[in-house]
């Protein structure tokens, strides 16, 4: 039985997940949501969902075919229930974010904490966003960051592996997971994803025309100059007013993928597994082809984070995704490619803020020792894998 303090953290999420839900039916629309609900009778009705677009948003759908057996539940509900059930989902992920990370930090978390932050977190940029569109990002962070805090565990890696059949740009952390030596959870992960492709390919009409025609369509998902696409990809097609050739993405993607994710090590060499996580977090959002500003949920865990090393370093990463400089410009139906110069840097605001952030990780984590927090956290770990 939960302790009483226990009780009252789990009354708050508990609180978070009923007002958010009742805002998102009473809210609803949300468009991303439609899609999702799309996917999701397309696998009842055993329609091939990705020929044709969701009728209510014109939208197609671009997620791997297991995404669309998850969304069969909320295919069944009447919109505004639909809407309901997934903006409380979303809330209570983040707020179970909230308590994972603060707990992962050995900080203690009050119960009305969670609330707070849980409020406080509508003022960043890609966390309305989510909201906004109905989106699965709260959700698909959770999932990632249950495992890859805790990979001595029995089954951790499966909710990784999961995610990333949900949305690909996940796999990223299998690499991580291996970057730091935790191969048996990486292994794990790259099953559950393999078996995500196998359960797609037979329960969903047409699936096999994802993984041959829509995943190589860089469109697919909208214009990629959009200033909302904060990538890699994003920022070079801006600056050179088209889509980059592939080998000039991955010549630039790749090793700065590389590089980002050996800063990730260093920190989970500290025993800072939270930084470790937001910095392979940071990776998948510069290496993915197309991340919209909803994907950048992570700003949150990362100034958590941030916070207990530098709070300068928390407040002015936390700025950028309150403030949303890109948007600052004109901006929407091609106008990003007739930015001049300068303009490039507030509209490629989050991208610049990571390779910041990186670059003041990586000076960081050679300046000192593993922390004391960290090394406690080290040797719990193996004592309980020992007694596992």
């Amino acid at each position: 039985m939960a302790s009483p303090p226990g009780r009252q953290l789990v009354a708050s999420v508990a609180a978070v997940v009923v007002v958010a839900a009742t805002v998102g039916a009473l809210v609803g629309g949300f468009p991303d949501l439609h899609v999702y609900r799309y996917a999701g009778q397309s696998v009842l009705d055993q329609w091939p969902a990705y020929r044709y677009d969701d009728p209510v948003t014109g939208y197609p759908l671009t997620y791997p075919p297991f995404a669309a057996l998850l969304m069969v539940p909320v295919a069944l509900l009447p919109g505004w229930a639909a809407a309901g059930l997934w903006t409380g989902l979303s809330a209570g992920c983040l707020a179970a974010v909230v308590v994972l990370v603060r707990r992962e930090q050995g900080r203690p978390v009050p119960w009305a904490w969670v609330p707070a932050a849980s409020l406080a977190a509508l003022a960043l940029e890609p966390v309305w966003q989510n909201y906004a569109f109905g989106q699965v990002n709260a959700i698909l962070m959770l999932l990632v960051l249950v495992d890859v805090l805790r990979p001595e565990r029995r089954w951790s890696g499966v909710l990784v592996g999961i995610a990333a059949g949900v949305k690909l740009a996940p796999l990223v952390f299998v690499v991580l997971l291996l970057v730091v030596g935790q191969r048996a959870a990486a292994a794990r992960a790259a099953a559950a994803f393999a078996a995500t492709v196998v359960v797609g390919l037979v329960a969903f009409p047409g699936a096999a025309s994802y993984w041959t025609d829509g995943l190589l369509d860089p469109g697919r998902v909208g214009p990629p100059a959009l200033a909302h696409n904060q990538s890699v990809s994003g920022a070079l097609t801006r600056v050179l007013g088209a889509p980059p050739p592939a080998v000039l993405w991955l010549a630039v993607a790749v090793p700065l993928t590389a590089g980002v994710l050996l800063v990730a090590r260093a920190w989970w060499r500290r025993g800072d597994r939270v930084i470790a996580a937001c910095l392979g977090a940071l990776a998948m959002l510069l290496a993915s082809p197309v991340s919209w500003s909803h994907h950048w949920v992570w700003a949150m865990p990362m100034a958590l984070a941030l916070w207990q090393r530098s709070r300068v370093a928390a407040l002015l990463w936390t700025a950028v995704f309150v403030a949303r400089p890109m948007l600052w410009l004109p901006w929407a139906e091609g106008r990003e490619l007739d930015w001049r110069w300068w303009e490039h840097v507030p509209g490629n605001a989050y991208v610049l803020a990571s390779l910041g952030i990186v670059a003041w990780l990586a000076v960081t984590a050679r300046a000192g020792a593993p922390s004391s927090r960290g090394r406690r956290s080290s040797s719990s770990c193996s004592r309980r894998a020992r007694r596992r």
